[in-house]
């Protein structure tokens, strides 16, 4: 059984439409917490973070609110680099992953243990703040982890994720710079494509015996929303159609499980304002619980609008 630490980030600065900030308490309405210990496991919810003041950055002018994403991303590097256990970061849009990756690979480094990233997301998020025609730093965490130049102002990145070390699967929507910049590294990418033609298990499975022949090996799982079909998802800003149904998600989570492998968590880009009676919530909850050894068979049937601890299905 683990020692899970939840952690609220109710990061909403990542990118210009709001909504993200209300993702951690909808996580714990959803019955995060209570899933985990059903399972056995010890969680406490540290609540939600405040990163503090703006840090002073450079870059480009149309970026959004560089100065609070860099002040988070330095908070939760401290304090995901601290906690003992498995931290899971409840989100908050997909910029809490500079810092929540940022800070894992330094705790990796700090106990001498290779790091390695599986990224679950619709996008590869690799701009930089000198790439994005968005100026949304939402889509820049991986190449901050990987030490990519152009984050002005940003904490330093002291534990760089090599790019072998990562493995993305999911990809749907990805822009082409981002695309020729990473089919220059040995980052290991999957997009639905692929997944079509193999299926989800071949290309985990290949990664985790990748995690597995390392010595002692710390692997980050970033679940994004986006991951998902928006047809079982819908609380999220960036629907990109033909992501995970569930039954992949939750053979994901069960591979995930079985390896033994996972040492953290990022749940990131949940838009309770998008969502339908907290079903993408739930949804997150329960790929979760999967993740922390709940099984597919294990599922209770139910009708439509049944009565649930968060509210009404």
């Amino acid at each position: 059984m683990a020692d899970i630490t939840l952690i609220g980030v109710p990061l909403d600065c990542g990118k210009a439409r709001q909504g993200c900030l209300m993702g951690p308490d909808a996580y714990r309405v959803a019955g995060l917490q209570p899933a985990l210990e059903a399972l056995g496991h010890s969680v406490t919810d540290m609540g939600n973070l405040d990163p503090g003041p703006d840090l002073p950055t450079g870059g480009p002018a149309h970026l959004v609110q560089p100065g609070a994403v860099a002040a988070w991303t330095k908070r939760l590097a401290e304090v995901g680099r601290g906690i003992e256990g498995m931290p899971v970061f409840m989100g908050g849009d997909h910029a809490l992953a500079l810092g929540s990756v940022a800070g894992m690979a330094q705790r990796a480094q700090d106990a001498d243990r290779p790091f390695f990233l599986l990224w679950l997301d619709a996008h590869s998020d690799y701009h930089t703040p000198l790439t994005t025609e968005s100026g949304n730093l939402h889509g820049t965490p991986v190449a901050y982890v990987t030490g990519q130049p152009g984050f002005d102002g940003f904490p330093e990145v002291t534990a760089p994720v090599s790019h072998g070390n990562v493995c993305m699967i999911g990809l749907r929507s990805v822009d082409p710079g981002e695309r020729d910049r990473l089919a220059a590294t040995d980052a290991v990418l999957h997009d639905m494509r692929r997944i079509d033609e193999t299926g989800m298990a071949a290309p985990l499975r290949a990664f985790l015996d990748l995690v597995a022949a390392a010595e002692n090996p710390m692997l980050h799982v970033s679940l994004d929303v986006d991951f998902l079909d928006p047809s079982i998802a819908p609380a999220v800003g960036t629907t990109v159609p033909g992501g995970a149904t569930f039954r992949e998600a939750h053979l994901v989570m069960e591979l995930l499980s079985e390896s033994g492998l996972v040492t953290s968590l990022d749940l990131v880009e949940l838009n309770p304002a998008l969502d339908e009676r907290g079903r993408t919530a739930r949804l997150m909850v329960d790929l979760t619980a999967s993740l922390m050894g709940k099984r597919i068979f294990d599922r209770p049937t139910r009708g439509y609008g049944y009565a649930w601890r968060g509210g009404i299905a």
